[in-house]
């Protein structure tokens, strides 16, 4: 039997060559040109820009390594760039929820203190109503309604931030749960080593 190749089949053998070369060049740039445009490396597309077909990306060992590398390096771009996206996300809900902790805790300061100027008032009325006059009873008076609607507002205020604080602290829940489902995709993707 002769191990030399007719020319014919030589000649077709280098063609076939030439081509696959060819192919697997299309399919580099096809990558490069996906990746550029920040577009999702999938088999599919790589076929449909490189112009070859799905089965040729299968079959073709060079061609399906490529392949594979272009998408495993986009999954791992993707992961991180939304691992930096719920970071952002988680310290802005932190900063929020620290920012209604001091409000509240600055409201309910506020609120000790009217109540206890309250308090010193009412004390100053029964001690000395006897001694006041009218006009001054009448001041007094009107000193203490404006003290309990301070209050009031104080105590609404104190409401709406402690409902802001929860809301705050169930967001950033919700964004803790969000990166943990992440990371665990993350790892999910990662090849075995």
């Amino acid at each position: 039997m002769n191990s030399v190749p007719e020319p014919r089949t030589a000649s077709a053998l280098a063609a076939r060559r030439s081509k696959t070369d060819t192919a697997l060049l299309r399919v580099r740039e096809s990558i490069v040109r996906l990746q550029r445009e920040k577009a999702q490396v999938s088999v599919a597309a790589v076929a449909r820009r490189a112009g070859v077909s799905r089965t040729f990306l299968y079959d073709n060992p060079e061609a399906r390594a490529v392949v594979a590398t272009a998408m495993t390096e986009a999954g791992d771009r993707r992961t991180r760039m939304l691992v930096e996206q719920d970071n952002e996300r988680e310290a802005t809900w932190r900063e929020r929820a620290l920012n209604a902790e001091d409000a509240l805790k600055a409201a309910q300061a506020e609120i000790l203190a009217q109540r206890t100027r309250i308090g010193e008032l009412l004390g100053q009325i029964r001690d000395l109503q006897a001694e006041w006059t009218e006009e001054a009873i009448q001041r007094i008076t009107t000193e203490n309604t404006t003290l309990k609607q301070r209050v009031r507002q104080l105590t609404a205020d104190n409401r709406t931030l402690d409902e802001r604080l929860k809301a705050a602290r169930s967001n950033l829940r919700f964004q803790d749960r969000r990166v943990a489902d992440l990371e665990a995709r993350f790892t999910e993707q990662e090849p075995p080593a």
